[in-house]
């Protein structure tokens, strides 16, 4: 049985990984951003999150790439860098600049991505790869199952 559950799960564990998302919070006591300096690639996300401040902040990038809003004790904002955004975007805590309360965002390029030559001739076939691909998968885990019983 463990086998049948293993191999139904396989394809999860196959697909192609998301976007991250980088959370940003704050340090209230020493009014600094934590993580102050972040390396992600293009397509990821950065979110701004904090809660119960006793004093409200935000984050602001000094190209105007982004803001949180106006300063708040709970913040919940998510930035996205969708490729094309590479580069280096530096932001600040807009009441607390003065105090050190700043950081820094590094965008990466988004590794290329290969393109496919296309098929000289379409290829009829009765079933497409991802279902062979799971029908396949179904086929070894039922054979597994009954080997283990």
């Amino acid at each position: 049985m463990r086998a049948l559950v293993l191999c139904l799960m396989l394809p999860l564990f196959c697909m192609t990984a998301a976007a991250e998302t980088v959370v940003i919070s704050v340090d209230s006591t020493n009014l600094r951003f934590t993580p102050s300096e972040v390396t992600i690639t293009e397509g990821d996300e950065v979110r701004f999150f904090w809660s119960g401040q006793a004093l409200p902040h935000n984050a602001v990038a000094k190209d105007g790439f982004f803001s949180t809003g106006d300063p708040e004790r709970e913040v919940d904002h998510t930035v996205e860098f969708p490729v094309g955004t590479s580069g280096t975007y530096d932001f600040v805590c807009e009441p607390h600049e003065s105090a050190g309360m700043v950081g820094t965002i590094t965008v990466e390029p988004a590794p290329p991505v290969e393109e496919e030559a296309p098929p000289e001739a379409p290829v009829e076939t009765p079933l497409n790869a991802g279902a062979s691909m799971i029908l396949g998968l179904l086929l070894a885990c039922a054979a597994l199952a009954k080997r283990e019983s």
